[in-house]
């Protein structure tokens, strides 16, 4: 799916604060920034607004290779149904968007949620944008309070609009998410 992409903003020009995450991504010196405050950023297909994201502050990073997107405060998703409403959103503490790949890569407290109010926590998730999939490979606790079913694992995937999902790997017998990562790094020592 293609996307046009809206930015309402304004553009001040700065020096990055984290420049070694940035530079861990883009190791070339020659990089050109820009910081952006409120940012709120519209994509549509087909003159239709699919997705929504906001963020109080972005940091884009230019050189040879492309444009990062840096959301250093957090970051809110809103994926909307042809209605315009929210169908599912997702938050986090801190996310980058590589343009090149067209991949969000996020960090940090992230939390998926769906209108059936099904949450996801996890520490990373990686959104594609082209394929409109959603997933990592770290430990996940998934609750869903409609059926009242609490679900950890390890992997996850599922669409954009969180309306269908798989874990790669469950575990039974987890009461949260830190022993669920206890659990995986004693099973990878052994």
């Amino acid at each position: 799916m293609k996307y046009l992409i809206f930015i309402s903003l304004t553009l001040l020009y700065a020096c990055s604060n984290n420049m070694d995450e940035v530079n861990n991504i883009l190791p070339n010196s020659d990089l050109k920034v820009e910081t952006a405050k409120k940012v709120e950023i519209l994509y549509s297909d087909s003159a239709e607004v699919k997705v929504r994201i906001i963020s109080d502050i972005m940091k884009r990073y230019y050189n040879k290779g492309g444009a990062i997107d840096e959301f250093p405060e957090g970051i809110l998703v809103e994926f909307l149904d042809n209605n315009k409403n929210v169908s599912s959103w997702l938050v986090a503490d801190y996310a980058i968007r590589k343009d090149k790949e067209k991949k969000f890569y996020v960090k940090e407290n992230v939390m998926l949620f769906n209108k059936r109010q099904d949450k996801l926590q996890t520490d990373e998730l990686i959104w594609n944008e082209e394929l409109e999939e959603i997933y990592t490979n770290k430990p996940v606790k998934i609750t869903q309070p409609q059926t009242g079913d609490t679900s950890f694992g390890f992997g996850f995937k599922a669409d954009q609009e969180f309306t269908r999902f798989e874990i790669s790997r469950r575990f039974s017998g987890i009461k949260n998410i830190e022993s669920l990562s206890e659990e995986l790094e004693e099973s990878n020592e052994e």
